[in-house]
């Protein structure tokens, strides 16, 4: 079935759809304990299928997403994970209903992974499970995961290739299990196409199980509550978050708010050839509208987006993050439905946001983490106090792979390396971090080294200081693998020419890079991103990621501040003199009050 093209300002909210017709009054108590008990449900979900997984991607990163949704993919509750995955179950919901709405059972099981419908991108399996209450059907059970490999041209991470079938095995709306028989054939077929069999068993095992969980726990629910006191509550709730957001929203002023220009660095083929991100901000009472146009038109490589399943929940999330930050906020305002409701994202088809099928669309994160990144930067002038500068915005994504000789069978480890935040008001940077859209983890050195042919010879911050400003810009993280055995690398990264922009007089942040053999006399610099380049056993490759940006003028910076960061190594004496104006007594590293206020005052005249 051909997919059908998305025009327009589109939002992800089906406020409305599936609504029952009755509701009946929830006093408050019993309204803030289904609302818990919906929270619960969601994270423990999370935690079997973290727990439960095979690859490390899930394992260890937690590369996933969990939640409870209405027959029409409304959104009850959400998992504390990755926002991308949870985000996007509504689409996929979508997706698989346009194909087997009306043929639900008790004991069905339904694996998805279409990009254009629905998912995020292939490689980020879903599960749903429907779940029934006295023979009717009230939504779902739903989660997904990134598997390590989906078949395709390429091992573990596809860039150069020519379509959307190229990526890997598409999965469209497969019943694997049928009103509780399992389909032994068609999970095997599946499982035949890809390289890590035995890894993908267990990851889709451990998704059925958080799946089937979260059905129960739910039917637990109904039956200590009734159902229409449970659907009832989750309509308020639902209602409660769009209000809550659309409060803070109606506090910017109407208009359109544009970000300067944003560069990527290229598709991952055609090389120094940048490919632009245009981004504006249309605020209109409580409605907000994210709007790409004028961005890259579609490429020739996997470097597209799909615009259901990846730009649409990176605007929900972006919006909501900012407007209605959990760290600032003394509410309990649940994820929901009721989030998505106020939010809506434009871009036009045939761009590298909306592609026409069938283009590929795999490698697809650095593009949408660009996405928050530029909101800020539309935002700063209206909501100083809250935005963000600069951030890393690339997750820097790399396969390894290689065949092993005793079994011919592959290894395949996916990595997820940590960028770090632009400082914000108040707050510095945070420090190697997945930033904005991702919430991945970093996996435990110890536990890959045990696993994989590699040897990590180097973690840490990177040497360079930090972007300058009233409060400085987080530092990215250095990584340097020494491989034992022949492996092949997949790469999918940015930001080596459009660094993090400072804010307020800020720095800008630092680029990233990556090296093979660094320091010696075979020292190659590597793109951001390539496809299935290769390493010789005892090739040693060095991952540097960006570091965030600047806030406010270095010269505002708290003198103590500056010397903390002395005393942490990151700053020389001589750099926090000649950037921050700050002046230390060369034993004691005090803070020379009276030379400080000296310099800074000559700085300041200057400028």
């Amino acid at each position: 079935m051909k997919p059908v093209p998305t025009e327009g300002a589109v939002s992800s909210s089906l406020a409305g759809v599936g609504r029952r017709a009755a509701e009946v009054e929830v006093d408050p108590t019993t309204l803030r304990v289904i609302g818990g008990a919906l929270d619960a449900i969601a994270k423990e979900m999370a935690q079997v299928l973290y727990r439960m997984a095979y690859s490390s991607i899930i394992r260890e990163s937690e590369d996933l997403g969990a939640g409870i949704f209405d027959v029409s993919g409304r959104e009850f509750c959400e998992s504390d994970s990755t926002p991308m995955h949870i985000g996007s179950i509504p689409a996929y919901i979508r997706g698989v209903n346009r194909r087997l709405e009306g043929s639900y059972e008790p004991g069905d099981v339904v694996l998805h992974n279409h990009p254009y419908h629905g998912a995020s991108h292939s490689p980020d399996y879903c599960v749903l499970v429907p779940i029934f209450w006295q023979g009717e059907h009230l939504g779902f059970a739903g989660c997904t995961g990134h598997v390590l490999d989906i078949g395709g041209a390429f091992p573990g991470l596809s860039l150069d290739v020519v379509d959307v079938w190229a990526e890997g095995k598409l999965i469209d709306s497969a019943k694997i299990y049928a009103a509780g028989v399992r389909n032994d054939h068609l999970f095997q077929h599946i499982l035949d196409n890809v390289r890590t069999p035995d890894m993908n068993r267990g990851d889709i095992e451990a998704m059925i199980a958080c799946c089937r969980l979260g059905e129960r726990r739910f039917t637990e629910l109904l039956e200590r509550f009734g159902v229409e006191t449970v659907l009832s509550a989750v309509e308020k709730w639902m209602d409660y978050s769009e209000r809550m957001l659309r409060a803070e929203i109606e506090q910017v002023p109407d208009g359109v708010y544009r970000a300067p220009d944003g560069w990527l660095d290229d598709d991952g083929k055609n090389y120094g050839k940048p490919l632009k991100v245009a981004l504006a901000v249309e605020v209109s009472g409580s409605d907000i509208t994210i709007d790409l146009t004028g961005s890259a038109p579609q490429v020739e490589t996997a470097f597209n987006v799909p615009f259901e399943g990846s730009v649409l929940p990176t605007c929900n999330f972006a919006v909501r993050t900012l407007f209605l930050d959990e760290a600032t906020n003394q509410d309990f305002i649940p994820q929901n439905d009721g989030a998505f409701r106020a939010v809506r994202a434009r871009a036009p088809l045939g761009t590298i946001f909306n592609p026409r099928f069938p283009a590929s669309n795999f490698a697809r994160f650095s593009q949408i983490n660009r996405i928050p990144d530029l909101i800020n930067q539309a935002l700063a002038e209206v909501m100083p106090e809250r935005i963000v500068a600069g951030c890393s915005a690339a997750v820097q994504s790399l396969a390894y792979s290689g065949v092993l000789d005793d079994d011919g069978q592959y290894w395949v480890y996916i990595e997820v390396n940590e960028g770090s935040y632009g400082g914000r008001c108040g707050k510095d940077g945070l420090d190697a971090v997945d930033c904005l859209m991702a919430n991945t983890r970093n996996n435990p050195i110890e536990e890959l080294e045990l696993r994989q042919p590699m040897l990590c010879e180097r973690y840490e911050l990177r040497d360079d200081p930090p972007a300058a400003g009233r409060w400085r810009g987080g530092i990215g993280s250095v990584r340097r693998w020494r491989f034992l055995t022949k492996t092949y690398v997949g790469s999918e990264g940015d930001r080596r020419s459009d660094p993090p922009r400072g804010l307020f007089g800020g720095e800008d942040g630092r680029s990233g890079s990556i090296r093979r053999n660094p320091d010696g006399p075979a020292e190659e610099s590597w793109p951001s991103k390539f496809t299935n380049s290769s390493c010789d056993p005892g090739d040693v490759l060095e991952i540097s990621l960006p570091c965030g940006a600047g806030y406010g003028d270095p010269l505002e910076r708290d003198p103590a501040a500056v010397r903390d960061d002395v005393l942490d190594e990151l700053l020389s004496a001589a750099e926090a003199r000649a950037v921050y104006g700050v002046a230390l007594d060369p034993d004691s590293l005090e803070v020379d009050e009276r030379a400080t206020a000296e310099l800074r005052g000559q700085r300041g005249d200057r400028e």
